[in-house]
């Protein structure tokens, strides 16, 4: 499902969703927003690329950053976690990783989802640049929900 399948099948669920981002700095919440209708599914998003910031808006433990990092599993489970408390959604998605150009984990991407009953990540290796990297996130943390919203 692209961006436009998933507000029309959650407008048809009647249910709402969203999102906590870090690389991918609002890219997420673009790739909703742009589908006419979203206002009806969407309520929102956190940019979280501080770790102060997923602390303090999010609630992702300071004991999960200093054993996991921000890039990890953990993290973008307690990432998704928090923003959908936050703001009452029924679903929410998380991305953090390193989208480079520097360091040796570039591509390294960890996509999270939460719904009442769970949370759960998915690694994720991608290749390529810095707006690559960031684009093949977006893509994969909604296939990720459309995997979901399928059942």
């Amino acid at each position: 499902m692209d961006a436009q399948e998933i507000v029309r099948s959650l407008t048809l669920r009647g249910q709402t969703l969203c999102v906590a981002e870090s690389l991918t700095g609002g890219k997420m919440s673009d790739s909703i927003v742009s589908v006419p209708g979203a206002s009806k599914v969407f309520l929102g998003g956190v940019v979280s690329y501080a770790e102060s910031v997923k602390q303090k808006v999010l609630g992702v433990q300071a004991e999960t950053l200093q054993q996991f990092t921000a890039v990890s599993g953990q993290t973008a489970c307690e990432m998704a976690a928090g923003v959908r408390r936050l703001m009452g959604a029924d679903y929410a998605l998380s991305a953090t990783g390193y989208a480079g150009p520097d360091g040796e984990d570039v591509g390294l991407v960890y996509i999270g989802f939460a719904d009442a009953n769970m949370c759960e990540s998915v690694e994720c290796r991608f290749a390529g640049d810095r707006a690559e990297i960031r684009r093949q996130s977006v893509e994969k943390a909604l296939e990720v929900l459309s995997r979901h919203l399928m059942g």
